[in-house]
Formats: structure tokens, sequence, C-alpha cells
């Protein structure tokens, strides 16, 4: 035995190491969330920083200082966000589960949302992977039975036949159809037995006839089976068969049919090519459909497989794929260094349909320079050699039958096979996006706008809200937007990005408008407050009241109505809420109306008259329309996303040249890139 390579240096050993290379770093929502909270928790410091100067030259208490401290602590961190988000989550995992799709990590929900390149492999996704030999070309066999029977003792028949090769399980299905194989295939004594392997694509089986003769067979992908029978010139075929084999192969290419090289050689003499036996695969009934209306989510499909790259041009002309079918050798692999480098191989990976002859190598390349370029990619797989593929991918996807190891490396197991399960899945997690947006949106307005309110309440008149009032005001918030999961909502028709500009503009702006209606809210009474009692006689006040509960009721009204304005985003406005998100915003409006009507919690137990509380429900409602307008703008204006991303002006339109008409008449016999020479 000769040890050429060990350890990370083999095959195997590579497609482990690059399972170690593909740990992911924090996720793209990861980072949005804690984006979120520092900056929230900074603009407390810094709130809590300007009142503790006000105060100490106004010789506040600091038993006062600390509750006004405590305030804007409890409002402006958002404690409730994380809950809240995972439960967006979790509820919309557990519907995908309904649909055969098993999450594994939650945050694979998001991530593949904003898919925006699905690399596939062929068969049993694009294709039913029901195999079935569709025709037996011989070239130096007699008779069928002579392929089958060499093809059948090239195949590993060892262990339990559900475990067994697809392909190996195929023949062995065939031969009872092939008596005389069946009589023929115990003659032969095993001495040898090679199994198929990603690298050499063939198997060969070397057995002993009880007249002691030694035959070898060797069944496996026809360049695979033609490459080792060319090795030695002294035992090479006639050049006769090896022409009529070649061009049968391509003939079987162009006709989307899988084949396999068969062939055998008696003792010392010269190799026989037995025939080729043509695998049909049929594409499902689905694929089509389903490829069509992924284009119409903005996905690019590329399809990456092991087979030929004829078999592979066909299957994506049938299917609409795209011709731009490349041989993975291409990219480069090992010791062979690519054509190409630098930009251009992303460049011709990016434009790319799909690549033929893909080792795990290729797959996990394919993805990187992917990802390189910026693109959110998803990755289906199977086996043990996707698993790399898998864990580098944003989103990878264990279809249906697939092994441990690749269920592992996913972030999403799929029980159905087939495309049409993925592309519901992705409409599912971008509902699930739409919702985690629009509670987003919602709760960083909140914490600005109370922030912004407290502040200036308590630098300009002196006084805040009741600390146990704000405690019910952050309460309120988290309790009537936890039912946001259950919410309706569309998918979008495109894949879906965190814009952090834009969503921390129109969350700012939106706050501005909520602040302006509590404000105005608290200066129709502050000439006509207590200082002593809290209580008011006057202003927006008919009979009786307490400006802290009058207050407390306009917050938690237009708070729990925000929600209903942001869901908006994306859809039409006669797009009705769920029940349980009405019921929800129902339940919290009834509790505090009734906390301000009888005056629970509020400083010396101060009822407020039912004609303030209309008048509350009133502001509240004329606020709402306006920010109704304002976030229908923010979201569908192309010049306030360019504000936010400090784009003022368009970027300059070139001028278009024409092109040269005479360049039709030259024909391209060969391109050649750019080199330093």
């Amino acid at each position: 035995m000769v040890v050429t390579n060990t350890g990370d240096s083999t095959f195997i050993g590579k497609s482990v190491a690059l399972v170690q290379e593909a740990q992911k770093g924090v996720g793209h929502f990861t980072k949005v969330l804690q984006s979120i909270s520092t900056r929230l928790l900074f603009l407390v410091v810094l709130t809590v920083v300007i009142i503790l100067v006000v105060a100490f030259y106004r010789s506040l208490p600091w038993r006062t200082v600390g509750g006004y401290a405590l305030a804007i602590t409890i409002i402006g961190v958002p404690v409730g966000l994380p809950a809240v988000v995972t439960t967006t989550m979790a509820v919309g995992a557990a519907y995908l589960a309904k649909k055969k799709a098993i999450v594994q990590k939650l945050t694979a929900i998001e991530s593949l949302a904003g898919v925006e390149i699905l690399c596939t492999d062929k068969t049993g996704t694009l294709t039913r992977n029901i195999l079935s030999i569709r025709e037996i070309f011989l070239l130096r066999a007699e008779i069928e039975e002579e392929v089958m029977l060499a093809a059948c003792l090239a195949s590993n028949r060892q262990g339990d036949f559900r475990s067994m090769d697809a392909i190996d399980k195929m023949f062995m299905i065939a031969l009872n159809d092939y008596q005389q194989a069946v009589r023929s295939i115990d003659d032969y004594q095993e001495q040898d037995f090679t199994p198929f392997d990603h690298e050499n694509k063939r198997c060969i089986f070397v057995g002993a006839l009880p007249d002691g003769e030694r035959t070898t067979f060797i069944k496996g992908a026809p360049d695979s089976v033609l490459e080792l029978v060319m090795r030695d010139n002294s035992f090479s075929p006639p050049a006769e068969d090896i022409r009529r084999y070649r061009e049968r192969l391509d003939h079987d290419a162009s006709q989307t049919l899988r084949s396999l090289g068969v062939a055998r050689r008696r003792g010392d003499r010269t190799w026989e090519l037995l025939g080729l036996v043509q695998i049909f695969d049929p594409p499902r009934y689905d694929t089509q459909t389903t490829l069509t209306e992924a284009k119409e989510l903005g996905l690019s499909v590329k399809m990456l497989t092991g087979d030929s790259i004829g078999i592979a041009k066909q299957t994506c002309s049938q299917l609409g794929l795209g011709s731009n079918i490349y041989n993975a050798e291409r990219l480069g692999l090992g010791t062979n260094f690519p054509d190409m480098s630098g930009s251009d191989l992303h460049d011709f990976v990016e434009a790319a349909d799909g690549f033929a002859q893909v080792f795990p190598q290729h797959k996990y390349n394919v993805i990187s320079m992917l990802q390189d370029r910026g693109y959110l990619v998803a990755m289906t797989g199977d086996g043990v050699n996707d698993a790399p593929s898998l864990k580098k991918a944003d989103t990878g996807i264990a279809v249906a039958g697939a092994c441990d190891a690749a269920r592992s490396a996913a972030d999403i197991v799929f029980q159905d096979s087939g495309l049409n399960t993925i592309i519901e899945a992705i409409k599912t997690s971008r509902q699930i996006f739409h919702r985690m947006y629009s509670y987003i949106v919602f709760r960083i307005a909140l914490s600005i706008h109370l922030i912004l309110f407290l502040s200036i309440d308590i630098i300009v008149h002196n006084r805040s809200l009741d600390t146990r009032l704000v405690v019910f005001i952050a309460l309120f918030a988290d309790i009537a937007t936890l039912a946001i999961a259950y919410d309706k909502a569309p998918y979008s028709k495109t894949p879906v990005k965190w814009n952090p500009p834009k969503l921390w503009g129109t969350s700012t702006v939106l706050s501005v408008f909520l602040f302006a209606g509590t404000f105005i809210t608290l200066s129709t009474m502050i000439n006509h407050l207590d200082p002593v009692t809290g209580t008011v006689s006057g202003g927006l006040v008919s009979k009786f009241g307490n400006v802290d509960s009058t207050l407390f009721l306009q917050i938690v009204l237009t708070q729990n109505w925000t929600i209903l304005i942001t869901r908006t985003q994306g859809r039409s406005w006669s797009s009705l809420p769920s029940w349980q998100l009405l019921g929800a915003i129902f339940v919290v409006d009834v509790v505090a109306t009734l906390m301000t009507l009888f005056g629970w919690l509020a400083p010396g137990g101060t009822r407020t008259d039912w004609q303030t509380v209309v008048k509350v429900y009133l502001i509240a409602l004329g606020t709402m329309v306006v920010m109704a307008g304002v976030f229908y703008v923010c979201e569908n204006a192309g010049w306030f996303d360019n504000l936010m991303h400090g784009r003022l002006r368009k970027p300059p339109t070139l001028e278009k040249k024409k092109p040269v008409e005479d360049l039709g008449k030259f024909q391209c016999i060969e391109h050649c890139s750019v080199h330093e020479n």
C-alpha cells in the first residue's frame, strides 16, 4: 500500500475540514437587535445624564431624581423586544412544521426571508429521484444479460436493501427481468471490490469463475470508466469501440438521459466496453411551475449537480433555468487552479445558471463567492458531502431523506421532497419578517416618543408621570404586541432585507407625531393643574380628572393603535388585522380606560369623567389618522429612503452610446481574458 494523503488532505477529510471552517458568525437579525438595543440604551443614558445635570442646578431631592431616571429607563430600554420577536419566530416555526419544514434555528427564518439565490441539487429536488432503466446500448456485449450481469456484480450488495445506493438498488430490482444473469451471478467468487466514491465515480468488482479465470467488471460514470480502460495502451479497447461509445454518450446527454458505462476484462485480455445503460429520472410534475413562481419571488435558482454537463444543460433547458451551465472544473479544485481569478471568477459564478460534475469543495466555493458579492444564499442537500455547503450557506436546507450529517449541518430540515416545499417556506418566512419589522418600527417609535416626552416634561415642567403608570405603559405595549405573531401578513414579491437607516428614520418620524399628540394633550391641562394634588379642572378635562391618568390613557391608546399602522407596510389598507391582535388591543384599551375612569393607580386615586375620556379617544384617533398618512409616505417615497441613506440627489445618468452596427458580422471563435502581458 502507498499512502499519498492523510487527515484533512484526503478527499473526505477536506469535506470535514470545510464543515469546521464554515462556522457561521453572528446572524443578520442578531446584529439588528443588538444595534437597536445599543442605540436606545445610549439614548436613555444620555437623557438620564441631562436630567441629572438639570436636577443638580435645581437642587431637586435625590428621591425625585431617582424616580425620573427610573421612569426613563423603564420605558426607554426595550426589555420586551427579544420576547416578542422570539415569540413571533416560534409561532412561525410551528406553522412551518405543519408544512413539513422543521426549523432547527429560529434565526434561519429571517435569513430565508432574504434569500436571493437558491442553489439546488438536481436529483430528488428538481427530479423525482425514481430511477429506471430506459434502454441498454450494446457495444461488445452480445445480449443485455451480459451488461446486467456486469452492472450487478459491480454493485454494493452488502447490508440492508433499504439502505442500498439508489443506482445499485435500481440494478438489483431490474435483475429480476434477466433470469440468465440471475443464474450466472453466483458463479463469480468475489476476490476484490472497490465501492463507489465521489472522486473516481465508479465501482470495480474482481471475481473468479470456478475454472479459475479472473474477471474484472466496472460500472460508473461513462467518462470515468473510459478513463480507466484507456489508462494502459496495451489493454485499451479498439478505437472504433471508443468512438461509438462517445457518440452514444453524447446522444444520451442531448436527450436528458443519464448513462452509466459498463466494461469487462477477462484475464490478461484487453478491456471490453460492454455498453451503456440509460437511466431516466423524470422531472417532478410541479418543478417547472415552482421555478416560475420562484422567479416571480425574485429568486435566482442555480443548479449544482454531479451529473455530466450535457444532462445538466438539457434538464435546465426543459425546466427553463437557463443554458449557462459549466463544468465545475473551471472553478478549480485542489491542485487544479481555475483559469480565472479575482473579480472575473466571481463574475463568472454570479452569471452562471449552474455547474455540472461538482465536488463538495465546488459547492462550498460557489456559495462563498456569492456571499462575497453580498448575496444571501440558500443551499439544499442530502448527503455527507453536502454538509460543508449546508453549513456555509446563509440558510442550509436538508431535503427529504437527508442523512444525519446533512441534517445536523442544516438550518431547516424538510420532510417532503421537491422544490415546492422550499418556495412555500420562503413565502412564510417573508410573512414572519413582515411581522417582526412592523413590531420593531413600533417599538423604536414608542421608546423615542416616551423618552422625548418624559425628558421635556421633566426639564420644562419639573414633573413626570407616576412611575407605576410608566410600568403599565411598558407592560401594555408588549402584551398587546405579543399577538403580532398571529397577525395576518402578506409575503413580499422580492427578497426582504433589513434597512436600518430607513427603519430608524420611519420610527423617528412616527415618534415625533406621537410626541406631538401627547404634548398637545398635556398643554391643554398644564395651566389648570393643581401642583399639590395633581388634579385638573379645565382645559381637556370637562369636570374632574388627573393629569397623569389622562396622559396615561392617551399614551396607551396611541401606542396600541400605532401597531395597526406599522402592520400596513407593503399591503392594501383593506387588509384587516387578525382577531388575536384586535382582541389583545381591545383588552388593553378597556383596562386602560377603566384605570382612568376609576382612578386606579392614579396619584390620590382621582377619577376622570367620561367626557374627558371621549376627548382623549378623539385626540388619539386624530393623531393616528395623521400618522397613517406620514407612515405611507415614509414607506413608499423613494426620496425618503435616499434621504435616510444620505443620497440627497440621484446619481447622474450616463448617456448610452450607440451600439456598433457592424458588430453582428463577427462570430466569436475564441475569447481570451486580459492578462498582465
